[in-house]
């Protein structure tokens, strides 16, 4: 399984030649215009930095290895009165399984949590405002103790949103030897890498 981010909360997943993107944006600050090709779109929810569907061009005629489900959260700690609802996105291929977490704003629940533990890679936003702080990234992290674990929806360096939290707060809970930067935004999904916790490399 291949997995690339294209910046913010947005990635694609390929499988077989199958392609799927999670929560396309616009708007982001620094982060250009997305356009993309796929076979599939999966939204979070439809805020427009996570739902815009207009940056995908759907192609057809391809099988879908993919099993998708989703789990129904929230935006936010007040049962999604603030900012709505949100889905996590479970995705199985190839025998593994990836789990993104789009908007989630809050601690997951004991269902949640025995229905994600131990999943091959989790893509989680640590930039707090309008999601889990890095702080409570890390705590759900330990919760569902994925193989590898990708950060998300946080600000770097000439990218994201200024009222987000950068990386930092999240890094700091976790070991050096435990992080690997990636020089490149893309990174193979196999049985037994990676693990730890990822950072790709932002991609304008």
């Amino acid at each position: 399984m291949r997995l690339t981010w294209l910046g913010h909360a947005c990635f694609t997943l390929e499988s077989d030649g199958y392609k799927v993107v999670i929560d396309p944006y616009t708007d982001v600050p620094g982060c250009g215009a997305l356009q993309v090709e796929a076979d599939a779109v999966l939204c979070s929810h439809h805020h427009f930095d996570h739902g815009y569907t207009e940056a995908v061009t759907l192609r057809q005629g391809r099988e879908n290895p993919f099993t998708v489900t989703a789990i129904d959260t929230f935006h936010d700690e007040k049962g999604g009165a603030l900012r709505g609802e949100n889905k996590v996105h479970i995705l199985q291929a190839e025998g593994l399984t990836a789990v993104h977490l789009g908007d989630l704003g809050h601690r997951l629940d004991a269902s949640a949590v025995r229905r994600l533990r131990g999943c091959d890679v989790l893509m989680i936003p640590v930039g707090g405002t309008y999601t889990l702080t890095g702080d409570q990234a890390a705590e759900v992290a330990l919760q569902l103790q994925p193989r590898a674990v990708i950060p998300m929806h946080y600000r770097g360096d000439g990218f994201g949103f200024d009222d987000i939290s950068t990386l930092e707060p999240f890094l700091s809970h976790f070991d050096g030897k435990q992080i690997t930067f990636l020089r490149g935004n893309t990174l193979e999904l196999t049985a037994q890498q990676p693990c730890g916790v990822i950072v790709p490399a932002f991609a304008e």
